[in-house]
């Protein structure tokens, strides 16, 4: 994968309730990634950025519910979000205070 590549996988951080319990639980973080990309470029991704050790990525696909505004129906944008579970000992942090 080249470098452009691996900044376009990962938009952004899945900060919630539910990851924060993962992320203590089982080392595991959420991202929010591109519609497009595989486990593989999710890995490679975290890894070069992090520079941490992967040890398995989960996906899931959420469609793009439907929603008014009035009389104006709309829909929200589908999105894919990965679960990273890293090697023991390895952690990522995000700066967020």
């Amino acid at each position: 994968m080249n470098n452009e590549r691996q900044y376009l996988v990962l938009l952004a951080p899945v900060v919630s309730e539910k990851s924060t319990m993962q992320t203590q639980a089982a080392n595991q973080y959420a991202f929010r990634v591109a519609r497009d990309a595989t486990k593989a470029e999710i890995k490679s991704a975290v890894e070069k950025l992090f520079q941490v050790n992967v040890l398995s990525v989960q996906t899931l696909n959420y469609d793009g519910k439907p929603k008014r505004m009035g009389r104006q129906q709309g829909r929200r944008s589908a999105w894919k979000k990965a679960y990273v579970r890293l090697a023991q000992g390895n952690s990522i942090d995000f700066g967020i205070a």
